[in-house]
């Protein structure tokens, strides 16, 4: 599996000292038609042919997946199951739960942009060495407008001995919280829809930038809260700068070719340090240009794909092919932007893929045990690839417990297209 093992000795090269990307060694960029880069990340995103186990744990080999796409979005559990499942032959929704709960090579935690992500749990330390880093470069912005560093720190302090013992709801750490650093924490003052959150709810994505929470299992419907250290033992963050060199080098891997602007859109971070951080990276990197796209860099030495992109894909809501990929113009190209982007922002609909660029949207219901799936193409399908299609549905139904699928064209009234 290409699961990005040449990353690991370039992360060690950017530890030396500064130096811009380099080009060629003649200094002319290399250059890449937009074909080859969507073959390569259709590679590198196991989206050409899945993932096989061989004599690995079906668990460790949904790991592998998992940190070759830095992490999957993970706000909604349902699509997160199916965006790794498709990913890995013969995987069902069941097994990426047993790599979370049981087995724990996956960990669910705040990622990239503070939301939710499934991470691989040795990545961990990396990631939060990194966004732990990039907040704290934000000094006193960190918590506004509802908190001041110093009660962010209390809180990040606090929660790992709150949660060193036993898994709490939102309404238990609230509690807690307050009970250990003062009654501020509880206060209701953070606005949410037609609700206030606790004071403390504000810096939740940078408690787990910092490695002072994570997800635990829900505890009916209600969502459960736990200490890093306590569901991975041994854990300790990595320091901040070499974290943020080497998921700099994961994005490249598996989003590359890329610029320091898409790599910071992607991370939620300020442009200026992504730019520094790629000149950081020195001769792990080099120049490209990619034809329609224009400048951007990959990791040094990394392979062309000659073949071209084939074969087609139903991509849940939130999956990180569509929304870690660059340009939009390219990927999202003609009628796709209109139909397939909302404002812009890509993960809000779920995407028909055809040879690797955003053909169509589509809509599924499951009841029971019968899946009913509705596309909406924006190109015409070959036969070949309304096979694949009907293909395609079936395995969308074996990986959630249907016994019966079916799927339809035409177009999607239903969901966010309603």
């Amino acid at each position: 599996m290409d699961d990005g093992g040449d990353v690991e000795a370039a992360a060690g090269s950017g530890d030396g000292p500064a130096a811009e990307p380099v080009a060629h060694a003649d200094g002319r960029p290399t250059g890449m038609t937009w074909a080859a880069v969507s073959a390569r990340r259709l590679a590198r995103h196991r989206l050409d042919a899945p993932a096989t186990v061989g004599g690995d744990p079906v668990t460790r080999r949904i790991a592998d997946v998992v940190a070759g796409t830095c992490g999957a979005h993970a706000q909604v559990m349902s699509a997160a199951e199916v965006s790794v499942a498709m990913r890995v032959a013969g995987a069902v929704r069941g097994d990426v739960r047993n790599a979370l709960w049981r087995d724990r090579t996956l960990v669910r935690a705040h990622g990239p942009r503070g939301t939710v992500h499934l991470m691989a749990s040795r990545e961990l330390p990396a990631w939060v060495g990194a966004l732990g880093g990039l907040d704290a470069d934000r000094g006193v912005a960190v918590g506004e407008p509802y908190l001041d560093p110093d009660q962010v720190a209390a809180l990040a302090e606090a929660c790992p001995g709150v949660l060193a013992y036993r898994d709490l709801t939102a309404t238990e750490l609230t509690q807690a919280l307050a009970d250990t650093v003062g009654g501020w924490a509880a206060e209701p003052v953070v606005d949410a829809f037609r609700d206030h959150l606790p004071r403390w709810r504000w810096a939740q994505p940078t408690l787990g930038h910092r490695g002072a929470l994570c997800f635990g299992p829900n505890r009916g419907r209600e969502v459960t809260f736990t200490s890093p250290a306590r569901l991975l033992p041994g854990f300790v963050p990595m320091d901040g700068p070499p974290a943020l060199r080497r998921l700099a080098l994961r994005y490249l891997h598996g989003y590359g070719p890329a610029t320091p602007a898409e790599f910071a859109r992607w991370l939620g971070a300020p442009r200026d340090r992504c730019e520094e951080v790629f000149r950081e990276l020195g001769d792990s990197v080099e120049r490209v240009t990619v034809a329609g796209a224009g400048p951007a860099f990959q990791i040094a030495g990394d392979p062309t794909h000659h073949e071209l992109p084939r074969g087609v894909r139903l991509l849940p809501y939130f999956d990180v092919f569509g929304v870690g990929c660059h340009p939009r113009s390219l990927l999202f190209a003609g009628g796709a932007a209109r139909r397939a982007l909302a404002r812009g922002q890509a993960g809000n609909y779920p995407l028909l893929l055809v040879d690797g660029q955003v053909a169509g949207v589509w809509h599924q219901a499951l009841r029971g045990r019968r899946l009913r799936v509705t596309v909406e193409p924006l190109v015409r399908l070959s036969e070949a690839e309304s096979d694949e299609l009907a293909f395609q549905v079936q395995r969308l139904a074996g990986i959630q417990g249907a016994e019966e699928a079916e799927v339809e064209t035409g177009r999607v009234t239903v969901g966010p297209h309603a």
